[in-house]
């Protein structure tokens, strides 16, 4: 018979999904995967949508194989997804329409309408968030300015994984982590910015109430139950359900001297923090202030990330050539360094139709040869985050007071041993790779507290340091960084 203490994970990424049981034995936490399935935007009409119905299909599904292949009761299910995206729901809770994804073509022009009316130095003195046209705040405001009649007819909105928890638990609560990624939250007060959103016409009545990470919502609904197969009515927590924030939350050894990065789509490069930095030279530099565990604040910036090579593979199996992550790896590793470089954060990089021509349209663009090749456009891409990541640790330095010793890389990047070295050239700092799946492990360490399993964050840290394996990489002499550096912020400009 199964002693351990069961947690489910539910972790919707931008491209796909998965239901993952973690196994709490008192001093180890073991994860396995109960149910993966794809994820991704619909076109429709000439806008991009989250199919959220096949994702709840999903995730009952998800829950149903779990109850088939295990006899013991869940002590407890939590939902992370990735920020900034919504769901509008009407005065009786149903939904209202398919939720948009961040990268509709909606939101262009929103930050400047915003700026015309409220100037962006009191938009991030308020909320404390980089501001970015995929946030929240301008998906709103994009409504508001088309007369969206959704918006006119909304009762509540709520952001994804507390849509899933309101289905799941028939409870409607914003958790806090996620909260802070819409930019209509207040940083300092922790409240919704409610004098902001009426400057821009947003209604300020749909935004719910706050939770915490690691509150208790409810059972799961009996009708949850009952289709699921599930022996009992397990409780749905409120973890730190921005996936970043579940991620950090499972960093094994982060303290004020470690600088961390989630890579994956996206880089999510910053340190924790007790208290948010809103001064000129975060909004200068582009830095964004979010929720994390135990009242802590994200200091971060958003960085392009695998994104980049992503698409660069996805471009080149349409055109015949399939190539494996491994395969691409290796090319990359065989190809000159110093090569071309590209600033990963350009817009031209953000939803290009074929990526590898965008990057040699940027390189033309900036008087550079274009890398040939699949192995040199990997290098290039590889080599320029590398170098984002060093632009980043010293901008964050210069708001923290003092160094960074070691970079802490969690998700499916910290597998790219490519990159995780060029980190440690770069920066000129040792990373410390793993854990791959830190979301799941933040998710499911947020639930342990929430039982009462574990006592807080750092000793929940300390059993994923204990349950995983890291990987260090230290920097390699005889290469300087600087030029490369030089170029990439000339670049910038």
């Amino acid at each position: 018979m199964d002693s351990t203490t069961h947690y489910l994970a539910v972790d919707l990424g931008a491209s796909n999904g998965r239901v993952l049981l973690g196994r709490w034995d008192g001093a180890r936490l073991a994860l396995s995967e109960v149910h993966r399935f794809a994820n991704g935007p619909v076109a429709v009409m000439g806008h991009l949508h989250w199919n959220v119905l096949g994702l709840w299909a999903e995730l009952k599904a998800g829950l149903a194989r779990y109850a088939a292949e295990h006899s013991g009761r869940l002590a407890g299910l939590g939902v992370d997804t990735w920020g900034v995206d919504f769901a509008l729901l009407d005065r009786a809770g149903r939904l209202l329409g398919s939720p948009y994804h961040y990268r509709d073509a909606r939101t262009e022009g929103m930050i400047e309408l915003a700026c015309s009316r409220v100037p962006r130095e009191a938009i991030f003195a308020a909320t404390g968030i980089q501001l970015l046209p995929i946030n929240t705040l301008f998906q709103l405001l994009s409504m508001a300015h088309a007369h969206d009649p959704q918006l006119a007819a909304a009762a509540t909105l709520l952001t994804m994984p507390n849509l899933f928890n309101y289905w799941l638990s028939g409870q409607v609560a914003a958790e806090h982590t996620h909260a802070t990624t819409t930019q209509c939250l207040l940083a300092s007060e922790r409240r919704w910015a409610v004098e902001l959103l009426g400057q821009l016409d947003i209604p300020a009545h749909i935004f719910p109430p706050l939770v915490d990470p690691g509150t208790l919502l409810g059972p799961l609904r009996p009708e949850v139950v009952a289709e699921a197969g599930l022996r009992g009515a397990a409780p749905v927590i409120a973890v730190a359900s921005h996936d970043t924030a579940s991620a950090v939350a499972a960093i094994p050894g982060l303290d004020a001297r470690s600088a961390y990065i989630s890579s994956g789509t996206w880089s999510l490069m910053g340190c924790e923090v007790p208290a948010p930095v809103i001064d000129d030279r975060a909004l200068a530099a582009g830095f964004t202030n979010e929720g994390g565990v135990a009242g802590t604040t994200r200091l971060q910036k958003n960085i392009a990330g695998l994104w980049l090579v992503q698409e660069c593979r996805r471009q080149w199996a349409r055109e015949g050539a399939g190539y494996s992550w491994e395969e691409l790896l290796a090319l990359a590793e065989a190809a000159a360094p110093s090569g071309a470089l590209i600033d990963p954060d350009a817009p031209d990089f953000l939803s290009p139709a074929d990526m590898p021509a965008a990057i040699r349209g940027y390189c033309a663009r900036t008087g550079q040869a274009p890398p040939e090749g699949p192995g040199a456009m990997v290098r290039c891409c590889l080599e320029s985050l590398a170098l984002r990541y060093r632009a980043t640790i010293e901008d964050l330095e210069g708001m923290v007071g003092h160094r960074l010793d070691v970079i802490r890389v969690v998700g499916g990047g910290s597998r790219n041993r490519l990159l995780c070295q060029l980190t440690a050239d770069a920066c000129g700092r040792p990373v410390v790779a793993g854990p791959v799946e830190a979301t799941a492990l933040g998710n499911i360490v947020t639930q342990a507290i929430a039982a009462g399993e574990l006592p807080d964050i750092a000793a929940g840290r300390a059993i994923v340091a204990a349950s995983v394996e890291l990987t260090a990489y230290e920097p390699r002499p005889g290469r300087s960084w600087e030029e490369g550096l030089a170029r990439l912020r000339a670049n910038e400009r």
